[in-house]
């Protein structure tokens, strides 16, 4: 997936066609790491457009995001995280969700998993398919690098406080998950929703908590395992800051998002 290779590309230093040319006054957007990568590319994007404005992605994390957004040294908080009781105030815009899939090779006759069953393969508690249904054969657990976006992720909404064992093998990239999962009939791994149907060999999304991998199930909060990437202000933006948004609800910046695994609504909340 392009956005976990983008890393932290210097979107402040130039995001112009030209970087000598006149620069108006940048767009400070901070905060989740998660959604960083993500906001770097529509930026790219978005300057193709408007080579004349400078958007300055940085990152620090949600709750720092918010923070900056607060003091006034960001314009935009990204956040991947719900707004706490104290933080309501803030106006926000869920920007796309963030969904996973826990996948399994085809031949797996394993369906529907529970969020309670996951966390405990993943932390070594369940160790053979047969607790689960299936064959009776080890299970073969296979996770993200720390620091990715999609560990974070499946960390906050399946691990909790628990760790993943580190019997697990771990991959740099989510298709390399995928890959390994389509290859071994014993293997469970995780990875972004939008990427289970694209590769050479099928994988096979389960079913958690009776609800089916899907973007529907998804959008209507009927699949448990996503979260909802949000940019936030002081108030509701204006001039460039809003149509850097407006950019990223049109056609085009939905299509960036889906084409990196992200689920977008067709219409803006």
């Amino acid at each position: 997936m392009r956005a976990a290779a983008i890393g932290s590309l210097a979107l402040s230093v130039c995001l112009l066609s030209a970087c000598g040319g006149r620069q108006s006054a940048s767009v400070v957007i901070a905060g989740s790491t998660s959604v960083q990568p993500y906001a770097e590319i529509l930026a790219e994007e978005y300057a193709v457009l408007y080579p004349e404005k400078v958007i300055d992605i940085q990152g620090g994390g949600s709750s720092a995001g918010i923070t900056a957004v607060e003091s006034g040294t960001a314009g935009i908080g990204m956040s991947s995280r719900k707004l706490k009781e104290t933080e309501q105030w803030l106006w926000s815009v869920e920007i796309a969700k963030d969904g996973l899939a826990v996948i399994v090779n085809p031949r797996n006759p394993v369906q529907d998993l529970t969020i309670s069953q996951i966390h405990d393969i993943y932390t070594g508690d369940i160790a053979n398919w047969s607790e689960l249904g299936g064959p009776d054969a080890k299970i073969h657990i296979i996770a993200r690098e720390d620091g990715s976006g999609t560990r974070g992720a499946f960390e906050e909404l399946v691990m909790g406080d628990s760790w993943i064992t580190p019997r697990a093998t771990v991959q740099n990239t989510n298709g390399a998950v995928r890959q390994l999962v389509a290859g071994d009939p014993n293997s469970i791994g995780f990875i972004s929703l939008g990427l289970v149907d694209i590769g050479e060999k099928p994988v096979k999304a389960l079913r958690l908590e009776g609800a089916a991998a899907t973007r529907e199930n998804v959008l209507d909060g009927s699949y448990p395992l996503y979260r909802s990437f949000l940019f936030v202000a002081i108030e509701e933006p204006s001039g460039p800051a809003m149509q850097f948004i407006d950019f990223i609800f049109s056609p085009a910046g939905r299509t960036v998002l889906e084409n990196e695994g992200l689920v977008t609504e067709e219409r803006r909340p």
